[in-house]
């Protein structure tokens, strides 16, 4: 426990639970490991420990994952702790090695063919010849539909079949899609490329049927890691049994309440199964939850404590670990263009109270979503970067920039200062470093650029890496030739960089992500749930995607739907997964009440937002008359003579201040200025009795009299009510 060698340092500062998960012992290991529970952290720290104490070689451990960039910080963690050789990749970037490597002799000397980046023009072909007109849409339509057969080893005459028990609703008629999957693959073979399915097929393939493939594979790699395990699919299931081959020494890492892609063919049944399947498998919980607030995990807890079916099996109640923080915002708009509104309006606000725009993220269902927010945005001059709609580095203005960065290059002395000479550089596009657009399309461009030298800022400060090559013995400063190699190679690994701009994104896109601020939208029945949600299973991923949004806030977290679609529009429900919430909840426990089970025979007079027109549902905001987070018009001389004189009539009836008014009260006073008892009555908190007791003295002091003008009123009856 004391020691101080390197495998002593990396298990200082881990938790009980990641302690057990880093030094269990060599064999089956699940890690159950809630949102924000350092998952990454336990699996690279368990690689670590076990390489530097000398149970196992880093060259003989394969770890694997679904995104590129969570492979390069697994493989950025484990060279920080001292630990190199091991290979961190992708499933598709594990094949596509394995396949290129053994081509020679899998493919009787041949190359192997071209990787098929998209299946949409195939699939256009292929549709045709098989008497389907398919459009855009359709074409992608079909391509998913492929995707999942091809995932779920269903064969194209087994489609039919296979897509109605898994209850899937394809574009078009059953047989007619097996028929443009047979075509697909007839038209790709006679193209000689191959999709990214055949590509981990290939690698079953060389495995289980060349015994020397197999034989040189499996000395290779000896010890597996797999991150997001409920999201593997049965071809990628079969590509990790034809590398284990019946061993035992894998490690498996995952949140059965995340499981949000089912649609593509991926399955938690792996996850689920997996200590019935491995005898005496290690099975760890992390449930400390380092990421949000506990008020955030609290309301965590609520969507998917009412969660059903085998997932739930493995829910997780995460336990919060920061410093509490604000309650969530739950708001109501009465159309979509107003929630677009609200949004932007407190994303302007947060930023301008220091949040940085890249720390805030507005996520909802459908991408279709986008378009209100973008406008919003762009409306009150918020830079913003929708999330997925276009690789960075195959934007045509980043295109552009990286152009004329090769161009200046030309012309550039190599000992040129960096930044400088890139700014100068991107001048030649019409880019100007200073004069920033107004928010919309035009901003993310500029936005874009602005990230190119942001990256060069940040590249100036790493000599050590230049030049680029093994051979390099001498540190010097980057130059622009430099930074344009870099660029390349980032484009090459789709390494984007971090563009300035509030992010805008689907549900499904922001799994692995985390912002300071998040705002969930479009909270309606019919959207979240979607009307094509119809199984009980497909509603359990419904409410297992609003879990995955609610996690990725870290200190801000906004709810909010629309009453209707558009102003005047046809009501709507609430989500059926939406808590209800107050303030002052504490926490852990606050948001255990479903809103759709709020009693329907108890009326609650709707009170809206008299500076932005939600609806206020959090009984402080109900009382201000606004939301918490709207301007306050507080009349700071009427506050101070309010307090003053609750002070003295507290005293002279010997109770506490509280009980003549609260300090919500005596603020929305200030902020209200009612003029008369009618408006006095309106405010939540001041009832008949207090109207009776208080009511004159406070209109005297909103009317501007002097607390000494006032007379100290008697001691209430012992009796107390509003």
């Amino acid at each position: 426990m004391g020691g101080n060698t390197p495998a002593d340092r990396v298990l200082s500062g881990l938790d009980p639970e990641q302690r057990a998960a880093v030094t269990a012992p060599a064999g089956p290991v699940c890690i159950l490991a809630g949102a924000g529970t350092g998952k990454t952290r336990a699996i690279t720290h368990r690689i670590a420990y076990r390489t530097l104490t000398g149970e196992i070689a880093g060259r003989q451990v394969l770890a694997v994952t679904f995104t590129a960039r969570a492979a390069a910080e697994m493989r950025a963690r484990l060279a920080a702790l001292g630990v190199t050789g091991v290979q961190a990749r992708t499933f598709h970037s594990a094949a596509l090695r394995l396949v290129r490597y053994f081509a020679p002799r899998l493919l009787d000397g041949r190359a192997m063919p071209e990787l098929l980046e998209s299946k949409a023009r195939l699939v256009t072909l292929a549709a045709s010849r098989a008497g389907v007109r398919a459009d855009r849409t359709g074409a992608r339509d079909l391509a998913s539909e492929i995707e999942w057969a091809k995932s779920s080893l269903v064969e194209p005459a087994e489609y039919p079949v296979a897509a109605a028990k898994a209850t899937r609703e394809p574009p078009y008629e059953p047989a007619k899609v097996a028929e443009v999957f047979a075509a697909y693959e007839h038209v790709k073979r006679a193209n000689g490329v191959i999709d990214f399915e055949d590509l981990l097929r290939a690698a079953v393939w060389g495995i289980e049927e060349h015994p020397d493939v197999a034989e040189q594979v499996r000395a290779q790699y000896r010890h597996f890691v797999v991150d997001e395990y409920q999201d593997v699919n049965p071809l990628q299931q079969r590509l990790l049994d034809a590398w284990l081959g019946g061993r035992e020494d894998l490690t498996v890492v995952g949140d059965a309440s995340q499981t949000i892609y089912s649609f593509t063919g991926a399955t938690s049944g792996y996850l689920i199964d997996f200590p019935r399947l491995r005898r005496g498998a290690v099975v760890v919980r992390l449930v400390r939850d380092y990421r949000s607030t506990p008020q955030v995990v609290g309301l965590a807890n609520a969507v998917i404590r009412q969660a059903r079916g085998p997932e739930a099996r493995l829910r997780l109640e995460l336990v919060g670990q920061r410093p509490p923080g604000p309650e969530p915002d739950l708001r109501i708009f009465p159309d979509e263009p107003a929630e677009a509104a609200g949004v932007a309006a407190r994303c302007r606000q947060l930023i301008a109270a220091g949040t940085p725009a890249r720390e805030i993220a507005v996520l909802f269902r459908t991408n279709a979503q986008s378009e209100a927010y973008e406008e919003a945005l762009a409306e009150a001059e918020v830079p913003y970067v929708v999330q997925g709609a276009e690789r960075f580095f195959e934007r045509a203005e980043v295109r552009q920039a990286v152009l004329a960065l090769r161009v200046a290059t030309r012309s550039t002395p190599a000992d040129a200062p960096l930044v400088p000479a890139v700014v100068e550089a991107l001048a030649a596009t019409g880019w100007q470093r200073d004069k920033p657009p107004p928010g919309g399309a035009t901003r993310e461009r500029w936005e874009a650029l602005a990230a190119l030298v942001a990256l060069a800022e940040e590249y100036t400060g790493t000599p050590a890496l230049l030049p680029l090559g093994e051979a390099a013995t001498v540190e010097r400063p980057p130059s622009l030739a430099d930074f344009v190699e870099e660029l390349q190679r980032r484009a090459a690994q789709q390494h984007a960089p971090t563009v300035e701009g509030v992010t805008l994104a689907s549900l499904h896109s922001a799994k692995g992500l985390e912002w300071d601020a998040v705002f969930v939208v479009g909270l309606s029945d019919g959207t979240l749930p979607t009307t094509y949600a119809k199984t009980t299973e497909a509603l359990e991923e419904e409410r297992r995607l609003l879990y995955v949004g609610v996690t990725r806030a870290r200190q801000w977290l906004w709810l909010s739907y629309a009453q209707s679609r558009s102003p005047g529009g046809r009501p709507r429900r609430p989500c059926r997964f939406l808590p209800q919430f107050e303030r002052g909840g504490g926490g852990e426990r606050s948001g255990t009440a479903a809103l759709s089970r709020r009693p329907e025979r108890r009326r609650t007079l709707v009170v809206s937002c008299r500076v932005c027109g939600a609806t206020l549902l959090a009984g402080a905001d109900r009382k201000l008359g606004r939301c918490a987070t709207c301007p306050s018009t507080l009349d700071d001389d009427l506050f101070d003579r309010l307090r003053e004189w609750r002070m003295r009539v507290a005293e002279t009836q010997k109770v506490p201040a509280y009980v003549v008014f609260t300090d919500a009260t005596l603020v929305a006073l200030a902020e209200r200025q009612p003029t008369g008892r009618e408006d006095l009555v309106a405010i939540a908190g001041i009832g008949p009795r207090k109207l009776g007791l208080y009511g004159d003295a406070v209109l005297a002091l909103v009317g501007g009299a002097s607390v000494d003008d006032l007379v100290p009123e008697e001691p209430p009856e012992k009796s107390s009510v509003n």
